[in-house]
C-alpha cells in the first residue's frame, strides 16, 4: 500500500474541486441573482412569477445558480435541487411580492438551506 501524508489527500480534494468550478463556469449556463437584503432576512427570494407570467425558477434554463450576497458571498446551487427547495418551502407558505410594484412572487428560502443542500 502506497503511503500517501496529508497534503496529497488535501491536495487531491482541492483539485476535485477545483474541476468541479470549472465545469460549471465553462460548461454549463449559470444564472446569478444578488440579494441586497438576504444578510439582513436570513433568506434568499427566488421570484417564480412577474406580472401574471411563470418567470425566474419556473421558466429557467440555467443548469446552476449563483446567490450573491455583496461583499459577503456567493452560493453555487444546482437548478434541480432549487426546484426542490423552492417547491418545499413555497409548500410551507414562505412566498412575497416583490419586484417592480410588487408583480413578482418570490419564494424565501433560508440561506442555511443553500448552503447546507
Amino acid at each position: 500500500m502506497k503511503y500517501r501524508s496529508d497534503f496529497d489527500l488535501d491536495l487531491s480534494t482541492g483539485q476535485d474541486g477545483e474541476l468541479l468550478v470549472n465545469d460549471m463556469l465553462q460548461l454549463a449556463t449559470i444564472e446569478v441573482k444578488t440579494d441586497f437584503i438576504a444578510e439582513k432576512t436570513g433568506n434568499i427570494a427566488v421570484e417564480f412569477e412577474s406580472w401574471g407570467k411563470p418567470s425566474g425558477i419556473a421558466t429557467t434554463s440555467a443548469r446552476h445558480w449563483v446567490f450573491v450576497i455583496p461583499n459577503k458571498i456567493a452560493i453555487f446551487v444546482e437548478t434541480t435541487r432549487l426546484k426542490e427547495l423552492a417547491r418545499h418551502f413555497y409548500q410551507k407558505g414562505k412566498v412575497t411580492l416583490g419586484g417592480d410594484l410588487n408583480k413578482s412572487k418570490m419564494v424565501l428560502i433560508p440561506i442555511t438551506e443553500l448552503i447546507y443542500a
